[in-house]
């Protein structure tokens, strides 16, 4: 069915095989709207590759010209892992207003902080007013909510004119629960062979498969082909089951490079079972992906920062040895039994680089999907917080940022969804039992004090507010700095992890030597306890090279940054503040 202004029509469409139907029409110009009627259904279903839903899944689709945009990007080369500093960022969340353009104008704050690329949480149409965009049921359809498809690609176009790369965030291992009409058209984009979380598993391996995986492949390639985004990042592919001879992964990894044509372009996975193979190349027997999410750093400086070892986190204790296999080796579980899930976690990952692990200490999911919603710098001491910022930001792996995390955001950040009436009490529910697995939520009285995820005030609490930037300039300067030296200082720069020894000299303190070229080292000093003084230093790492003497190059505890000042380095011995950072380089003497 097609609505024009001339009035409404309908088109036949002819079979082509494989479940495919087809028909041309002159009179379908870009905002046309359309539907199509099934068997002798009279109601107009939505395309499920549509490219625009303007009121929302349960209308018409409207078609849109991807050739009408005048893009400005020509000479944009695409992004490369190594040299990468992400922020994740949520269009509605981002800014007051929740569009696109509102969010383009803030793009030039994360260029001057040294962000290289935005990660833009999943935009896929879904239904209701506001949500994380987890939900998504029109793959191909930037949602409504955030302004029209030509915004969206404005905001890239001009992200790209800045300098920065986007990736990205898409859901392939679930549709939404409202709104998703993809079994009316036919039952095999579901199979009961696996489940999942959500139910009937996608079917991406049995009968009648193959539309469904070029369905997905194709909703990959586009986001690269139509709006020439950068990268996706794969929510939770340890939910994406796949028996094929080549999995799906790799099939959608291969149509983002093909679409990409030359431009550089990444593939990152969040996968909570942390299987190493999917970032090796094909001939290696790996998807091919690029990089993958290192919930391991998250969690074990969680436990550091905080003495939080409930849940999930019962699994780290946060010790000095933990941060120092993090920065060699990147995961912690690659193999071994762990007793809290009942099974082996991980893969062997001892042969990748440093770069393909992604760090953070905020997501959204570690801040929206735990008690309180609150921020790290506000569950721990100041100290700490520089501390670990500063391991963040230089440790070998590619750093991720949080909306708000470079000035210390007040604001909580919570799960909210605008689920109809009859599944928002179902939704809450569930969430509020998750929250209890947390020891300090335990108590029953906590539920009263539990935030409502369908209430809009919930969505309202959760915007960032940009001008505590100004108020704020000590957690800003802190972030813009360690990037700064990051980026500039060739020894951190390189992101080698094969040229870094640890050593832990301390209950909560370690150190981290990069060996640079013609001993040009750097020292990383981390105290996470109480001053002390070190000596005797028993620890080889702790020598100068030869010739060369340790100059204090950064200190959390500068008074710039809130900190208590810079304690003069002691050339017999060492007084370590705590709560600290220091980061020495070798002068020759």
């Amino acid at each position: 069915m097609l609505s024009t202004s001339s009035g409404t029509s309908e088109l036949p469409l002819a079979a082509e095989g494989d479940g495919y139907f087809s028909g041309f029409s002159p009179d379908a110009a870009g905002g046309t709207r359309y539907g199509y009627r099934l068997d002798d259904d009279p109601k107009p279903y939505p395309d499920p590759a549509s490219r625009r839903q303007p009121e929302g899944p349960h209308a018409l689709s409207e078609v849109v010209d991807p050739a009408a945009f005048a893009w400005h990007d020509g000479q944009w080369p695409g992004i490369k892992l190594h040299g990468q500093v992400i922020y994740e960022l949520h269009i509605s969340t981002f800014t007051p207003e929740g569009t696109w353009a509102a969010a383009a104008k803030r793009l030039p704050d994360l260029v001057e902080l040294g962000v290289t690329s935005v990660e833009v949480m999943p935009v896929a149409e879904y239904d209701g007013e506001f949500g994380w965009g987890y939900d998504g049921v029109n793959l191909f359809a930037p949602t409504r909510l955030y302004g029209e498809p030509d915004d969206f690609r404005r905001f890239v176009d001009e992200a790209h004119r800045l300098g920065l790369g986007v990736i990205l965030d898409v859901v392939y291992n679930h549709f939404g629960p409202v709104g998703n009409y993809v079994g009316q058209f036919s039952d095999d984009y579901t199979t009961p062979k696996h489940q999942t979380g959500w139910g009937d598993a996608i079917n991406y391996d049995a009968q009648n498969s193959g539309p469904v995986r070029e369905y997905f492949a194709a909703n990959a390639g586009y986001w690269i082909d139509e709006y020439h985004i950068d990268g996706l990042r794969l929510d939770a592919v340890h939910a994406i089951i796949d028996d094929s001879p080549e999995h799906i992964l790799a099939a959608v990894t291969r149509r983002v490079r093909e679409k990409g044509q030359g431009r550089g372009t990444l593939v990152i996975a969040e996968n909570e079972f942390q299987q190493c193979y999917l970032l090796r190349d094909t001939a290696k027997g790996g998807y091919g992906l690029d990089a993958g999410w290192n919930d391991d750093f998250h969690h074990v400086a969680r436990v550091a920062a905080t003495g939080d070892a409930a849940h999930y986190f019962a699994d780290y204790a946060g010790t000095p040895q933990e941060f120092l296999s993090l920065a060699r080796w990147g995961h912690l579980y690659q193999g071994q039994y762990n007793p809290r899930q009942e099974r082996h976690r991980g893969t062997p990952g001892f042969d990748l680089d440093g770069a393909q692990f992604v760090n953070f200490l905020q997501n959204h999911d570690q801040v929206g999907n735990l008690p309180g919603g609150a921020r790290l710098h506000q569950l721990t001491s100041p100290g700490r917080f520089r501390a670990l910022t500063a391991l963040l930001c230089l440790a070998p792996g590619t750093p991720l940022l949080f909306q708000g995390q470079e000035f210390a955001a007040t604001s909580p950040y919570y799960f909210f969804a605008d689920h109809e009436p009859d599944l928002a009490p179902l939704v809450r529910e569930g969430r509020l039992k998750e929250m209890f697995n947390f020891r300090a939520q335990a108590d029953p009285r906590a539920g009263d004090h539990f935030p409502d995820p369908a209430a809009r005030e919930t969505f309202e609490q959760s915007r960032i507010d940009h001008a505590e930037r100004d108020v704020h300039q000590q957690a800003w300067q802190l972030h813009r700095d360690l990037l700064k030296l990051r980026r500039e200082d060739a020894v951190f720069a390189s992101q080698r992890a094969d040229r870094i020894h640890g050593a832990v000299i301390g209950p909560e303190a370690f150190l981290l030597r990069y060996f640079g070229e013609d001993g040009d080292d750097r020292l990383v000093l981390v105290n996470l306890g109480r001053d002390f003084d070190y000596q005797p230093a028993a620890e080889p790492l702790v020598a100068p090279p030869a010739g060369r003497a340790w100059n204090t190059l950064w200190s959390s505890e500068e008074l710039r940054y809130g900190g208590l000042g810079v304690p003069p380095l002691g050339a017999e011995y060492w007084f370590v503040p705590g709560h600290a950072a220091f980061v020495l380089a070798a002068a020759r003497a």
